[in-house]
């Protein structure tokens, strides 16, 4: 017998150690959905809802682009904003104890009218002492909270009114607000 070297074809590739192609295509598209899942849920989560609750149950949506928020007593209701009067920069030192802390802040009050604008310039001595005595109160825990700067806004509000002979201050705005 004569030998023949015969040649053999060559072998299909041999299909992956212990999973088959399809098995790891789906636990790969598995995983892309539960990692697009998660990242939606955390920003969702993390942006916090911006409908808010009224008090009389109701949600109140937020206004589109470009539209104004009309709200009760708040600000600009209506695209109608009342005088505004610039206040100095106060520079003061919180109420932390163990740490020497600073805060800046610009303010901007909005008025009924404009005369009230001229009441809070004849003011202005009774005004600044009034809010540095507020903000020397505040520790910076408080004051990088948004609800102490909302109390805040309030506070100025309500100190400032209680100086004017009418109550003419609408609203407080902080222009500039840092801790140190």
């Amino acid at each position: 017998m004569s030998e023949v070297a015969e040649e053999k074809a060559p072998a299909a590739p041999a299909a992956p150690a212990g999973m088959p192609m399809k098995m790891v295509l789906i636990l790969l598209g598995g995983t892309l959905i539960v990692a697009l899942g998660g990242a939606f849920a955390m920003f969702k989560m993390m942006s916090g809802s911006s409908e808010k609750p009224t008090a009389e149950g109701a949600v109140e949506k937020p206004a589109a682009h470009g539209e104004v928020a009309a709200k009760e007593g708040g600000h600009a209701a209506g695209g109608e904003t009342g005088a505004i009067a610039d206040l100095d920069p106060f520079i003061v030192n919180l109420a932390d104890s163990p740490e020497v802390r600073y805060l800046k802040v610009t303010m901007k009050l909005e008025m009924d009218t404009p005369s009230a604008v001229e009441d809070v310039k004849a003011r202005t001595p009774q005004i600044r002492d009034a809010i540095l005595v507020l903000l020397t109160s505040l520790d910076s825990v408080t004051a990088r909270s948004p609800q102490g700067k909302y109390k805040l806004r309030e506070d100025v509000a309500q100190r400032i009114n209680g100086l004017l002979p009418k109550k003419s201050v609408k609203t407080a705005y902080f222009t500039d607000f840092v801790i140190q």
